[in-house]
């Protein structure tokens, strides 16, 4: 287990030793806290789009289902008739200049794992860059729209947002309730009154904490040829290598026993570049990745490795409490 993976079990375990990390702590708050005078007093550079701004963020480190929120928000958009791009920071890219649209076409490398698992499942027009405002007005620039979504984004105060969703594991929680390095959290836990509204990814209800929301896997994905399999390819107690390089690793692993499959776990980093060798295992068995990691491995993909296909289902008072935010921001 690394370091990283260490500190994280901690945060989440309460492990006694993370008390010599208060001091960086306080120090971690003061830098959070005035960043944030700064930017409810309209201090420095700050970015105001022409259109609605709507972050999709979370205020602990580590994965909590972003991905698929932003997927279904765009699919939500479309259907009411709205032009939709998106920006994100494009964690681990490295394209030859910035800001960066991505293509369907383009490697991983170059364009990030998450942008690029966005623009493939839906076409949409996406800008990569950290400056999140200098990215908003590249995308507006190329692209008439109504309404442009940030990929995370919610601590970049350099950009303006008229909704600020933030999305928090159910199982986990704030872990300790503490911030960077001793905790979890990108922000104390009282930034949670201040945003717009908070999806529990994996609450099946609503509650005061937030609105309900789950993630369903679909269907398993080829990754070599995209061949699409229902989830009952696999029969129960099919043993198969499970492959996360994802946040929260262990959400997936649950998901595929939940499917009542025998997952051999092979957790790797946030964001891991894979090899052909790297996912050579033994005994030979059928591999099963997150959506997020095949985007990745489709160059070097062997026949029986596939990913599963999920989709985010916010609950129905959630969808009524966005459609009415959408009508009151947009004409």
């Amino acid at each position: 287990m690394s370091l990283a993976d260490r500190l994280s079990a901690a945060w989440y375990t309460g492990h006694r030793g993370l008390w010599l990390l208060r001091p960086l702590e306080c120090l971690y708050r003061r830098v959070v806290a005035r960043k944030r005078r700064r930017f409810e007093a309209g201090q420095g550079d700050i970015y105001r789009a022409p259109v609605p701004v709507l972050v999709v963020g979370n205020i602990t480190v580590g994965g909590t289902g972003k991905t698929p929120v932003i997927l279904w928000l765009i699919e939500h958009c479309r259907a009411r008739g709205l032009r939709v791009g998106v920006v994100s920071r494009g964690y681990g890219a490295t394209p030859p200049s910035l800001p960066w649209r991505v293509r369907a076409d383009q490697d991983a490398a170059q364009a990030g794992d998450e942008p690029l698992l966005i623009v493939r499942r839906s076409g949409v027009p996406l800008v990569i860059d950290p400056d999140r405002g200098r990215a908003v007005r590249a995308l507006l620039e190329a692209e008439p729209l109504d309404l442009v979504l940030s990929d995370d984004g919610l601590q970049h105060y350099r950009l303006a947002r008229d909704i600020e969703l933030v999305l928090i594991d159910a199982a986990r929680g704030l872990g300790n309730g503490r911030c960077l390095p001793a905790g979890p959290l990108r922000e104390p836990a009282e930034r949670l009154q201040t945003v717009d509204a908070v999806l529990r990814n994996g609450a099946a209800d609503d509650s005061p904490q937030g609105y309900g929301l789950t993630v369903q896997a679909q269907a398993l994905i080829n990754v070599r040829s995209g061949e699409r399999r229902p989830l009952n390819h696999f029969p129960p107690g099919q043993a198969v290598h499970a492959v996360a390089g994802i946040g929260n690793p262990q959400r997936f692993f649950d998901t595929l026993q939940a499917l009542h499959w025998q997952p051999v776990a092979h957790p790797f980093a946030d964001h891991a570049r894979f090899t052909a060798q790297a996912l050579c295992f033994e005994p030979p068995l059928p591999v099963v990745m997150t959506e997020k990691d095949a985007v990745k491995c489709r160059a070097f993909a062997a026949a029986d490795w596939w990913y599963l296909a999920v989709d985010a289902q916010p609950s129905p008072r959630f969808i009524d409490w966005l459609d009415q935010r959408l009508t009151d921001l947009l004409p």
